[in-house]
């Protein structure tokens, strides 16, 4: 059973980080310097547990920037990224910010264009990996 839970980064810190670091630092070799950026307490994030396992993670800024998607590797093609995106999603609509913004890795630009978002600008290198800045007008 997956549940996603909407929450702040004071009270989910050690989880948010944990996941975080896993994927991007150990996973993706990115330097974290570049994962802390202290925007974190700015953000509305989403926790996705497993049973009661925190599994993945993802964060929405105020003006409507969503970022930090990672789920655990173990917990992969299980349809939580989905969730995540889904939950935060929903959170924008509640907040009424019209235009979603997100910096996609290349290898992830089919799961966000099933929600609609298009690729918008070149291609650019950020910490070392290939993305993509993708956008969604909300009517």
């Amino acid at each position: 059973m997956i549940r996603v839970e909407l929450t702040d980064f004071n009270s989910q810190e050690n989880a948010i980080l944990s996941i975080r670091f896993d994927v991007f630092v150990k996973e993706q070799h990115v330097d974290p310097d570049l994962e802390i950026d202290g925007r974190d307490s700015q953000c509305l994030h989403a926790l996705a547990f497993k049973d009661k396992e925190p599994v993945g993670t993802g964060r929405l800024l105020p003006d409507g920037h969503i970022g930090r998607m990672a789920v655990l590797k173990p917990f992969r093609s299980q349809g939580i990224g989905t969730q995540i995106f889904r939950a935060l999603l929903t959170a924008v609509k509640d907040r009424k910010i019209e235009r979603i913004i997100l910096s996609s890795q290349v290898s992830a630009i089919p799961f966000y264009e099933r929600f609609g978002f298009n690729p918008k600008g070149p291609v650019y290198r950020e910490a070392g990996i290939d993305h993509q800045e993708m956008e969604l007008n909300i009517p």
